[in-house]
């Protein structure tokens, strides 16, 4: 589990949120089995994902941050919630490519140049949805455009994964700044003179510095109160009754037809249906599905 600490300054015209995401991005490597730019783009979408799910009001309120890029990481996403619950998954969590010319992974030419996509649910039936094309698919930076674009929010975002030679997270985390319109002019100063010091937010994790260490330096120069510490964790919600309402929807006729294609000589039909989230399967057999449905049609 990680730990997110927001920060107020005094006038309320500044939040800031600072998170030490490290244990997350490392369950994310142990259930995905990822490759290092594989880990860091996931790892610094669900770092944003986190900090975005806390600002959330609700605690039915759900969040879901979609990177529909074209590129060879396939399609990218992270969920969260108002309790601070984060999953995520990568539809080619195997991608390799080359590291730039600075030695850096790729992170934008695994992700590649289509859009960001966030979708915000409060549970009464009418989610908010808002997209974006994306400025770099290094993520932070396309994070930033967002809030700019779709919620005309001013928007400082730096986020960081590390990744170990035997491609585990050796340090990752991510502070997001944001100022409301009557922020004053020394106080959008001071921000813009901070920025440079949080470019490498993870080597500053690396280097053993807290999730308040991060945000001292984030809001140098302005008076502020830490308000909370949240406790965050990587964790799936999928349940057997879960996965069989999402089967009902299918309809029997298809169902019956994935048992076909299924099928296997010499073994009862079943349906095996894994979770992209966490890797859990649950097995259907072809009885389960007939009364599945009967316990439907009623």
């Amino acid at each position: 589990m990680g730990k997110i600490v927001r920060a107020l300054s005094a006038d309320g015209s500044v939040l800031c949120s600072a998170i030490n995401s490290t244990d997350i991005v490392n369950e994310i490597f142990r259930i995905h089995n990822t490759t290092p730019v594989a880990s860091a783009a996931l790892g610094r979408l669900a770092t944003a994902g986190c900090i975005m799910g806390a600002m959330l009001k609700g605690e039915d309120d759900k969040l879901t941050l979609k990177l529909n890029g074209g590129g060879p990481s396939g399609n990218i996403v992270v969920a969260a919630d108002y309790r601070v619950n984060v999953k995520c998954y990568a539809e080619n969590p195997q991608v390799d490519l080359p590291l730039k010319p600075n030695g850096k992974l790729d992170v934008g030419g695994a992700v590649g140049n289509g859009l960001l996509t966030i979708i915000r649910d409060n549970g009464d039936g009418e989610p908010y949805t808002g997209s974006i094309p994306l400025v770099s698919g290094e993520i932070a930076e396309d994070i930033a455009a967002y809030y700019a674009t779709s919620e005309q929010v001013p928007t400082v975002c730096a986020l960081g994964v590390l990744v170990e030679t035997d491609c585990s997270c050796r340090a990752a985390g991510g502070v997001i700044i944001q100022l409301l319109p009557f922020a004053n002019p020394d106080t959008v100063s001071a921000i813009e003179a901070n920025v440079n010091k949080l470019a490498n937010v993870s080597r500053l994790f690396e280097r053993g510095l807290s999730n308040m260490d991060i945000a001292n330096i984030a809001l140098e120069g302005i008076e502020f109160d830490a308000f909370d510490e949240l406790i965050v964790e990587y964790k799936c919600d999928c349940t057997r009754e879960r996965v069989e309402r999402a089967l009902i929807t299918l309809g029997e006729n298809d169902l019956f037809k994935m048992l076909d294609e299924q099928e296997t000589e010499g073994k009862a039909r079943e349906l095996e249906v894994n979770c992209r989230f966490c890797g859990r399967s649950e097995i259907f057999t072809e009885a389960d599905i007939i009364k599945m449905m009967k316990k439907a049609k009623k």
